[in-house]
């Protein structure tokens, strides 16, 4: 038997992701990958993986899975997730440390409410064949990852190892912080000049909602309202990560990791490459607003960005070495599954 892990339970949307495949938008071919690397690039640090090994990307409820493998090590990615060992006995494995299973053990990933997308990475990556030199799945066009799309219960993810290293377990004392909060960097996009100057104004200056009707090609956005100058069809021209186009409604939509290669309605900004990955972990109702940058200033974000995540994978330590309780990420763990009554026990 070829080592993998069975999915049980798939969750809502799980899929098998790394970088992207780069060079074939000409062609049409969205980039697609990780909606946020820097988690992956993480998650597979723990794991001692290479940066861009692809692994599952997890949105909104978490899958379950058994082991058909000797043993695996896998570890999950974001603030308050955690991996909750089932069988044969229940234990919590938080965020950002690696953990070992072995044949027939079952978990399970859990996402914090406040996260909409996390990683779960395994040692050694999984046994997969490239399309176009990724693994990522693209649904839209059913194709990479497994079978062109996301997991289904029964399904076996193929790994690469038979059986984990003998490697220590590690962990990230200090992980990323919460960026909810934070606004979204822009530039001004291409055709920022078919705007009205209240719309510009007004974009920057209000507050907008992620919709429901949101997935991997984009985020749709509901709040202050853009008024076009001349209209909202263009020529079709190429689109960007990260883009936001304003169709006829006047309602901004962000492109993602599946964008289309090409749009014809205008783009009013772009979310700088730094941001896209704390933009993919709110999820539909979470309230965001936009701060404009230069392209030099952004450019300046993206280099002190890559320092600090070197320093960060500098700070990676074995399992049980000392370290202070990062209280913050423990207060958002999903620690419990539900509220007792102290008068009512039994």
């Amino acid at each position: 038997m070829s080592p993998a892990l069975k999915t049980l339970v798939p969750g809502i949307h799980t899929s098998v992701q790394d970088f992207g495949r780069a060079g074939y938008r000409h062609l049409g071919v969205p980039t697609s990958g990780a909606l946020d690397r820097t988690e992956l690039r993480l998650a597979n640090l723990i794991v001692q993986n290479p940066a861009e090994t692809a692994g599952l990307e997890i949105l909104v409820f978490g899958p379950t899975f058994e082991v058909l493998a000797d043993s695996v090590r896998v570890a999950v990615s974001g603030r308050g997730n955690s991996i909750e060992i089932l069988t044969p006995s229940k234990s919590i494995i938080p965020a950002w440390q690696s953990v070992t299973l072995q044949r027939n053990h079952t978990f399970r990933v859990n996402l914090s409410p406040n996260v909409m997308c996390c990683y779960l990475a395994i040692e050694g990556g999984l046994d997969i064949a490239p399309v176009m030199g990724s693994l990522s799945t693209y649904s839209r066009a059913a194709f990479g990852g497994l079978q062109g799309r996301a997991l289904l219960k029964g399904d076996e993810v193929p790994l690469t190892l038979r059986c984990a290293s003998d490697k220590e377990e590690t962990y990230l004392p200090r992980p990323p912080g919460n960026e909810a909060e934070i606004p979204i960097r822009i530039t001004w996009g291409q055709q920022a000049d078919y705007f009205t100057k209240a719309s510009l104004e007004g974009f920057v200056a209000g507050e907008y909602s992620i919709l429901p009707a949101s997935d991997r090609m984009g985020y749709r956005l509901s709040g202050f309202n853009l008024e076009h100058k001349h209209g909202f069809n263009i020529v079709s021209d190429g689109t960007a990560l990260g883009a936001i186009q304003v169709p006829g409604d006047g309602f901004p939509i962000i492109l993602l990791a599946d964008c289309q290669t090409t749009g014809g309605y205008p783009k009013i900004a772009t979310v700088i490459s730094s941001d896209l990955g704390s933009l993919a972990r709110r999820g539909p109702g979470s309230k965001i607003r936009f701060k404009i940058v230069s392209i030099k200033e952004a450019e300046a974000i993206a280099r002190q960005k890559e320092e600090a995540l070197r320093m960060l994978e500098n700070t990676l330590l074995p399992v049980g070495q000392n370290a202070d309780l990062d209280l913050d990420a423990l207060y958002d763990s999903n620690l419990i599954s539900g509220i007792y009554d102290a008068n009512n026990l039994t």
